[in-house]
């Protein structure tokens, strides 16, 4: 797998369980609205942020995990690229 692809594998990986999480709340905000015809736009927001940033607290020592693990293989990489150069 080159550089790119892992790169975006990884930003996909880290950002899933927040974007997922706000998903998730947000349909069944929008599914609540439905049935009691409430149409208040704010309704949305601030569960939504609150669920993410919950998200974000609870899967921030993984995501740092993996954020360290990439950079610790972009810095492996760097050898093999000064060879390559020269």
């Amino acid at each position: 797998m080159n550089i790119i692809n892992r790169a975006v594998f990884v930003a996909l990986m880290i950002s899933t369980p927040m974007l997922m999480a706000g998903l998730v709340i947000g349909l069944i905000i929008s599914i609540f609205q439905a049935v009691t015809q409430i149409n208040e736009m704010t309704l949305t927001f601030i569960p939504k942020i609150l669920v993410t940033v919950i998200m974000l607290i609870i899967f921030l020592p993984w995501m740092t995990t993996t954020l360290l693990d990439f950079t610790v293989y972009l810095f492996s990489l760097f050898p093999e690229i000064g060879r390559l150069l020269y």
